[in-house]
């Protein structure tokens, strides 16, 4: 039976894809088990958001909308080819679909036409959502094209399964057209091509120690920088905002306290980058610490 992975196995297969990935708060546990079943699982599902903007496709993704509540997938891949992880179990993404469908992603065989919405493919598929507006002139840039590659390839690895155990949602539900922009056709044979073994490996090499280097720190949540608050992380996160150039509000210096003259250098950095524009209010939230420090 291919049950679900666990959220750590998820997470550990993603990044042994060599994929960016940022966790956002809760995402272990954020689900829709109670309305459902959520496995055993069958196979991967690629979706376009019809959004524009990072920062706010990955809230809608989240939070869902009113109809149809959050999470509405179990990673968002962001222009920059980085995955948002908002959820480890049932999402709302795929919808009702073709039950044949499922039959032919289950036994690895060409697709029939999706007529029929009768299957609850929350159930069976893990979705991406990426980041697109899908009306076919969005651009899709070759890191994020990469990023699908590898997502997908990511879990196909972690169960064994081959390429045609992915699909796109237009391929599942009749009347959708996502993802728009790129062939699914040949989106599975990248995946194929990832998943072949190298006919003729490199003889295994002695590996070298790892070199010290300086690493991320660990993002604290987004309680760690409200008024009143106090702590180490608040006055690492206002030296990275001057070492970047986004300190002038500071008339001392940064300090341990969260103070005005921190929120409003944050809102300065949000506002440099065009992921974080729909959400500039000066609070850093998963993807503001992942930019800044990285």
């Amino acid at each position: 039976m291919a049950t679900p992975l666990t959220a750590d196995r998820l997470l550990a297969a993603l990044r042994a894809e060599g994929l960016t990935v940022v966790e956002h708060d809760g995402w272990r546990t954020h689900n829709r088990n109670h309305k459902g079943p959520f496995g055993p699982m069958r196979g991967v599902m690629i979706h376009h958001t019809v959004t524009k903007g990072t920062a706010t496709t990955v809230r809608i993704c989240h939070d869902g909308y009113e109809g149809l509540p959050g999470p509405l997938c179990h990673g968002v891949i962001a222009k920059d080819g980085v995955v948002h992880l908002l959820s480890a179990g049932r999402a709302n993404h795929a919808g009702s679909g073709d039950g044949d469908v499922l039959q032919a992603v289950t036994d690895e065989k060409p697709l029939p036409v999706d007529d029929e919405v009768g299957t609850d493919g929350n159930r069976y598929f893990y979705g991406f959502e990426c980041e697109n507006l899908g009306d076919g002139k969005d651009p899709w840039p070759a890191v994020q094209l990469e990023a699908i590659e590898r997502a997908a390839a990511a879990i196909c690895r972690a169960y064994s399964w081959g390429e045609r155990s992915v699909i796109g949602h237009l391929e599942w539900q009749p009347g959708k057209s996502d993802p728009r922009g790129f062939s699914m056709a040949t989106m599975r044979q990248r995946i194929a091509d990832r998943l072949e073994p190298d006919p003729d490996p490199d003889p295994p090499k002695k590996p070298e120690p790892p070199k010290p280097g300086p690493t991320r720190p660990v993002f604290p949540g987004r309680q760690a920088f409200r008024p009143g608050q106090s702590s180490a992380a608040i006055e690492q996160l206002g030296r990275q905002l001057v070492k970047r150039g986004f300190g002038r509000h500071y008339r001392v210096g940064p300090s341990r306290r969260w103070g005005e003259a921190d929120r409003l250098n944050v809102r300065d950095f949000q506002r440099s980058r065009p992921e974080l524009r729909g959400d500039a209010d000066g609070y850093p939230g998963p993807l503001t610490w992942h930019l800044l420090f990285s």
